[in-house]
């Protein structure tokens, strides 16, 4: 039985997906509110909780011999990102699981002090490390899934708001690649106790984006190019109105600021580890935007 954390979202999602393919037993945390009826339909196990609830978490892995940790956590790095990983790791090791799975993002060990997501992951990085529990930690660079709505807008309007240094590198990995290496780290032995760096084949500067964007509907793209100082006038604002969201946007503003993109040998490696190519960004999105 796996358990899979933050399944409504688009790894976990995809990750309970292809378990389901595989005819694996899969126990889908959810929250009440959530869209979780594809997961049903699949015959996933559903378990309605609050991650923030240590009772539930203790519930939910009950019985299972793998942990997927695949939730994010909005404005809730501290709680989310941080205790209840935590407390998913304790209660895998009282129940002496085979292999725990944690989705990281990269950058998670750069020190970045104005992201409480990377510090919160990068403790648990840590945690689990030291735990004695098999594991696979994953850092995964920026994911194709999020830019299909921009995809969305860019076919209706031709716009791409693009905040920040266009030079900045990044490569961007298939949302689909993610979830297919997170299922298999539980059996790839080459996985198993890593720290991986996931992401695309290409690197890419962001200013190529909406390039692609541009191929794909055969239209010229109009790129409105902001400096970064626009969102420290934003977190100011914020920080008078709701701090909570000023910290998010610490977050935002790193990602906006720092290039996130996996050497070329480190992609090679990940190639040969998992046993397949990894798809390029373009491809992702024509097939999603079915262009």
């Amino acid at each position: 039985m796996f358990l899979v954390t933050g399944a409504t979202g688009g790894i976990g999602r995809r990750v309970v997906r292809l378990l389901r393919q595989q005819e694996q037993s899969v126990r889908a945390f959810v929250r009440l509110t959530s869209h979780y009826g594809e997961l049903e339909h699949r015959g996933a196990e559903i378990f309605i909780g609050d991650l923030h609830q240590e009772q539930d978490i203790k519930k939910a892995t009950q019985g299972v011999q793998y942990i997927i940790s695949a939730h994010g956590s909005g404005n809730d790095a501290l709680s989310l990102d941080y205790r209840a990983n935590i407390e998913l790791i304790d209660q895998a090791k009282a129940n002496r699981i085979q292999h725990f799975v944690f989705v990281s993002v990269l950058g998670a060990d750069r020190g970045y002090e104005d992201a409480p997501v990377f510090k919160a992951k990068r403790a648990v990085e840590r945690y689990l490390v030291d735990s004695g529990l098999n594991y696979t930690i994953l850092r995964p660079t920026g994911l194709a899934s999020n830019l299909l709505p921009l995809a969305e807008q860019f076919r209706e309007t031709g716009l791409y708001l693009l905040i920040g240094d266009p030079k900045n590198r990044s490569s961007i990995v298939s949302t689909d690649d993610l979830a297919r290496i997170i299922v298999d780290s539980v059996t790839v032995t080459e996985a198993r106790n890593q720290i991986l760096s996931v992401g695309g084949p290409e690197i890419l500067q962001r200013e190529d984006i909406p390039q692609i964007f541009g191929r794909i509907f055969n239209q010229q793209p109009i790129v409105i190019n902001p400096p970064l100082f626009v969102i420290d006038g934003l977190r100011n604002v914020m920080g008078l109105l709701n701090p909570q969201t000023q910290t998010a946007l610490g977050t935002y503003r790193t990602l906006l600021s720092n290039e996130f993109f996996c050497k070329k040998e480190e992609i090679a490696d990940l190639e040969k580890i998992f046993n397949f190519q990894l798809e390029t960004l373009e491809n992702f999105l024509r097939r999603y935007l079915a262009v």
